[in-house]
């Protein structure tokens, strides 16, 4: 697909977004899902000519479509995920910003363009990758996984609970000699699987939803965005998040929650508490004129916090910080999540 207008995106909470989210019109923000770049067009319109916006998009039609539509010289963009963004960042000499603006899930033109093989309503290859120079595609999953593996996506990711009988009829299908390569032949497998359906909802709806979350890592990219973007925040800086599904909606809500909370660590109780970093500012739902003009913005949710004065979060005294030994010799253990 070229970079054009051929597949257009409407963007959801556009004017709230952006008034949430700029408190210095000369700041540094980054606009962490580019998309078509709706927000990013709007942001840069408030920006003064001091400001600056990096934008990140692991989709290579959406950095085209970003080189081909901006030309700002306080507007750049990189081709990689939002969760890497300090990284990339310090690479362009960038240690702290003003705002970040993360507006999730898949963008219009992935739906509508049935070559990406993210929608059931077109028969394609069933891919699903936001970057399809990159990882595994949903058939590549399917043709690989074991039973319990696909149904526990379904499940987890989908929220589906004819996840067990899907399972079991792609396993089937595709030990028959057939696997499932296609957009098409996905849903006529879940139609036939599950037995009852919700009302205005297509029975595909959800199976399609846990593939897209699995093969994009999209949780647990959101979960590491969100740690570097507060990381990044300088204070009354904004953090502005638009999410579409209650998978995200929940990890963005408790995010903000437990960094809204002073805590006193109780191997420690006579150390001072550890300072709350962020303070829970919004929750926007967007307005019935908004979901009559674009229906795909009634499951939105948009969530605002702002970054206290607070300093990083510390090992308390006498632990050693992560991957470094412990006094005695002993072994050191192992960073959170397994990163150094």
């Amino acid at each position: 697909m070229d970079s054009g207008s051929a597949w257009q995106h409407t963007t959801v909470l556009l004017a709230e977004a952006i008034e949430s989210l700029v408190t210095r019109t000369e700041g540094v923000y980054v606009d962490g899902t580019f998309g078509r770049g709706g927000h990013s067009r709007a942001l840069l319109a408030r920006l003064a000519p001091g400001g600056r916006l990096l934008a990140f998009d692991r989709d290579p039609e959406a950095v085209a479509a970003a080189h081909a539509t901006i030309a700002d010289a306080r507007f750049s963009i990189v081709h990689a995920r939002f969760s890497e963004m300090k990284t990339r960042l310090a690479e362009l000499g960038v240690t702290a910003i003003d705002g970040l603006l993360l507006d999730l899930g898949v963008s219009s033109p992935q739906i509508d363009n049935p070559a990406r093989g993210f929608s059931f309503r077109h028969d394609a290859p069933l891919d699903m990758r936001m970057d399809p120079t990159r990882g595994e595609s949903a058939a590549e999953f399917l043709a690989r996984a074991d039973e319990r593996a696909i149904a526990e996506v379904i499940r987890d990711h989908g929220e589906e609970r004819f996840a067990v009988p899907i399972a079991k009829a792609l396993v089937a299908r595709r030990e028959s000699g057939n696997p499932v390569r296609t957009t098409g032949q996905l849903s006529e497998v879940v139609a036939r699987a599950v037995k009852t359906r919700e009302p205005g909802q297509d029975p595909a709806t959800r199976t399609f939803q846990g593939l897209r979350i699995h093969v994009n890592a999209e949780l647990a990219e959101l979960e590491q965005g969100l740690s570097s973007g507060v990381e990044l925040l300088q204070p009354s800086g904004r953090l502005v998040v638009i999410s579409f599904h209650s998978l995200e909606d929940r990890i963005v809500k408790t995010f903000i929650a437990r960094e809204s909370r002073s805590e006193v660590d109780r191997r420690a109780p006579f150390a001072p508490e550890k300072a709350h970093r962020l303070k829970a500012l919004a929750r926007v739902k967007p307005s019935d004129a908004e979901v009559r003009a674009n229906p795909r913005a009634r499951s939105a949710v948009m969530r605002v916090a702002e970054r206290t004065g607070a300093a990083a979060s510390s090992p308390p005294p006498g632990r050693p910080k992560a991957g470094e030994a412990p006094s005695g010799g002993r072994a050191p253990y192992p960073a959170r999540g397994g990163q150094s």
